[in-house]
This record gives structure tokens, C-alpha cells and sequence, in this order.
């Protein structure tokens, strides 16, 4: 009897590790830091840093890869007109919070690397100051809504973490366009 214990702790034993390195590493929740280069686009353009917290959930089977996201992010992005005076007010149009609801398709390469393709609801906000010189004026914000696509790749670092790069192109109601390249750093749980 005690040979039959002891030879099942030692099978056990000898399974716990196979059965760790059998979870697929694009599997379940995740959160990641995410920043980048932004462009807003409206009659011109402007450049600026984009920042922000994304969310999600993944489900692999073999190769393939789909995943729903979540991501709440701001910008630096800015862009300015006039003299800052009162004859010549300055104008400004900041590039506000964006949130943005999705879903992911991909597939696994070489087992580490995850390549994907994202699509889905964006909304943006904008905010637009008059500066005089003398007082700054807030004259309105609004909120634009849009749709997402791009793509990126994401690399597994470790068994929990992993590092990302994306380009994004989102386009806003208004006539409003934005190009984003973003990186990031996540965890797994």
C-alpha cells in the first residue's frame, strides 16, 4: 500500500509542472499601461502623446485567438490659433479623454507572439478655450462618437506579462479622424 502512495505523489509530482505549461499564455484577464504617438486630424492636424489604462479578456484555442477590451486613455494633443490678445483671441482645440469598447481577433506565432486585428465603438471628447491675455474662457466641450480598427502584436514576457505594439485608426462623427501608435506593458491573471 505505502508503495502505491508513494508512487502516485511521485506521478502527481511529475504531472503539476506539465499541467502549468499547458494554459495557453494569450488566455484570460488582463490589464495593461498603454502610451504613444497621436494624431488628430479636423482641417489640419495636430501631434501630441497619448496615455492611458486598457482592460480584457482573451480565450485561446490552439492558434487563434478572441478577446473583448476596454480602454480609457487622454491625450496631449493640441492645437492653437491666434495672438492671445483681445483683438486676436487664441483659440485652442484639446484633444480630450477617449473611451473606447471592443473586441480582438488574432493568432499565435511561434508561441509567444500574439498578432491581431481589433475593431470596435470610440468616443472622444474635445475642448475648445478662447485666451485673451487677459481671461481664458472655456466654450464648450463635446463628445464624439467613432469607430476603431487596427492592428498590433503582443509578445509574452514571462508566464503573467507581456509587452504590445498597435496602430489604431479611429474615425469620429464631425469629420474627425485620429492615428495612433501606442506600446504597452500588461499583466495576466
Amino acid at each position: 500500500m505505502r508503495s502505491i502512495v508513494v508512487a502516485a505523489l511521485f506521478a502527481a509530482s511529475a504531472a503539476a509542472p506539465a499541467l502549468a505549461q499547458d494554459k495557453a499564455p494569450f488566455t484570460g484577464a488582463r490589464v495593461e499601461g498603454l502610451a504613444g504617438w497621436d494624431r488628430v486630424q479636423n482641417n489640419g492636424h495636430d501631434d501630441g502623446v497619448q496615455y492611458g489604462i486598457g482592460a480584457g479578456y482573451d480565450f485561446q484555442a490552439g492558434g487563434a485567438v478572441m478577446g473583448i477590451e476596454a480602454e480609457a486613455s487622454d491625450s496631449s494633443t493640441k492645437e492653437c490659433a491666434g495672438a492671445q490678445t483681445v483683438a486676436s483671441p487664441r483659440l485652442c482645440a484639446k484633444a480630450g479623454r477617449d473611451l473606447y469598447v471592443g473586441g480582438r481577433v488574432g493568432t499565435v506565432v511561434g508561441g509567444k507572439t500574439l498578432l491581431y486585428a481589433k475593431a470596435g465603438y470610440t468616443n472622444a471628447q474635445a475642448k475648445l478655450t478662447s485666451d485673451d491675455g487677459t481671461a481664458r474662457t472655456t466654450l464648450g466641450k463635446t463628445n464624439l462618437d467613432g469607430i476603431r480598427v487596427g492592428a498590433g502584436a503582443e509578445y509574452a514576457v514571462g508566464s503573467n506579462a507581456y509587452v504590445k505594439t498597435e496602430y489604431r485608426y479611429s474615425n469620429y462623427q464631425d469629420g474627425f479622424s485620429r492615428h495612433q501608435v501606442v506600446a504597452g506593458f500588461g499583466l495576466r491573471f
